[in-house]
């Protein structure tokens, strides 16, 4: 088996924006100001697993289901149009909830491994090789596991401008990403 890298480029970049790290360091930061600490490895670990299992599991359930690949993506890219309007407006149009007593899974679940992330994954399917979507997702959780771990520094030397920045560019390759998304499966809605 030879692996495209040119393909598992274009789905660790397309991955990075959704799964946003460096948008989600002020709250990791916040969670590890009231606990303590945060498992970094643990959390990278079961957002990764998260991913996996869901890339497979979840072409089960719409195989179950009756629903073509394709109208889940059509679905994915509505979902990923919100987030990313929200990333570069600034507003959130659902409430996130920070309970008190901080696990690994808030942080895996919904932070690194959300609903925009495990519907791309799952998206990709229709576009991708599953081994380049295994290693851009193994890519991705690298990079989440690096920058949990340096997230102090990493927050100190972009700043908060520089977040708000990097988290509104992330904002618009996603809405790039979600209209694609839409223009390569939308015949399915036609009869």
């Amino acid at each position: 088996m030879e692996l495209n890298w040119k393909e598992i480029g274009a789905v660790a970049i397309a991955l990075f924006p959704i799964i946003d790290i460096l948008g989600n360091l002020p709250i990791i930061l916040s969670l590890r100001q009231k606990i303590g600490s945060v498992n970094s490895e643990k959390s990278a670990i079961v957002a990764g697993l998260l991913m996996i299992a869901f890339l497979f599991v979840g072409q089960a359930i719409l195989n179950f289901m009756e629903i073509p690949i394709q109208a889940f993506a059509v679905g994915g890219a509505f979902i990923l149009f919100i987030l990313a309007v929200e990333m570069i407006l600034g507003v959130s149009f659902h409430k996130t909830e920070i309970p008190d007593s901080v696990s690994i899974i808030p942080i895996a679940f919904p932070l690194l491994a959300g609903p925009g992330v495990l519907t791309t994954v799952l998206s990709m399917r229709s576009q991708y090789l599953i081994e380049s979507i295994i290693i851009a997702i193994v890519i991705n959780i690298v990079i989440v596991y690096v920058v949990m771990k340096l997230a102090a520094p990493i927050e100190k030397m972009l700043g908060k401008t520089g977040i708000i920045i990097v988290h509104k560019i992330s904002g618009v390759i996603l809405l790039a990403l979600a209209i694609k998304l839409f223009a390569e499966n939308w015949k399915i809605l036609l009869p």
